[in-house]
């Protein structure tokens, strides 16, 4: 009886708005899951202020410092080979300049890994003796200047030696892959004597005549050459 006096009491004393609300209240409109989120929050769903939450509406978070866009970071990258370019460049103008018989043995082409640097040989002045390692003098002095342009910059190096298509003789043990391989490792050593760090030779390795800078004749001297990347990857 109290509850039907207090109903009736309710109904006259309060606006339709008012009244609206109270039924809102006891029988709501709003649809909530019945499958609960699983979090610790309220309604056991995630709260919407949580680092996930706020990070993917793009607004909140707490990182403190921003990401580099992979945009940017190549850009920088790009800036950097740019500039290497622009070093080696200047190194080989300056070198035609100076000695014909040096600018002659020097080339500069891309790669997917980066700037080659290719010391390459001649009939006139070779880099190497004849089926030898050792380093002619026009070697050493080649790898001392070159060493000075890479000071310039900090990327890490690949060397790789090649040899011309002509092979030792009696089917020899020791052949083009030993000589090219003991040939690039003859040209990091002078360039460790010359200051570069030894941390920053990421490979060394030889490929005989299996990449020839002049296909179409595979025993051309330019085919026995050191090829030293400068990685930018």
């Amino acid at each position: 009886m109290m509850a039907f006096f207090l109903l009736m009491w309710l109904l006259n004393a309060t606006t339709e708005e008012q009244r609206k609300g109270l039924a809102d209240y006891f029988n709501p409109t709003i649809p909530i899951s019945r499958i609960s989120g699983g979090g610790p929050d309220g309604l056991n769903g995630s709260s919407i202020f949580t680092e996930e939450t706020l990070a993917r509406m793009g607004t909140g978070a707490s990182r403190e410092r921003s990401v580099e866009s992979p945009a940017t970071s190549q850009e920088a990258a790009d800036a950097t080979q740019k500039q290497i370019e622009q070093n080696l460049q200047s190194l080989k103008e300056s070198l035609a300049n100076e000695s014909k018989a040096l600018s002659e043995h020097l080339l500069i082409k891309m790669s997917p890994e980066g700037l080659v640097l290719e010391l390459v040989d001649s009939e006139s002045t070779p880099l190497f003796p004849v089926g030898r390692s050792e380093p002619s003098d026009l070697l050493v002095e080649l790898l001392r200047l070159v060493s000075g342009s890479f000071s310039s910059f900090s990327n890490d190096i690949k060397i790789v030696g090649h040899t011309d298509n002509l092979s030792y003789r009696n089917n020899a043990i020791y052949d083009n892959w030993n000589l090219s391989a003991d040939r690039a490792n003859a040209a990091r050593r002078q360039l460790m004597r010359a200051g570069i760090s030894p941390a920053r030779v990421r490979e060394v390795s030889g490929k005989a005549d299996t990449d020839p800078l002049i296909p179409e004749n595979p025993g051309a001297a330019q085919n026995r050459r050191i090829s030293i990347t400068i990685l930018t990857d």
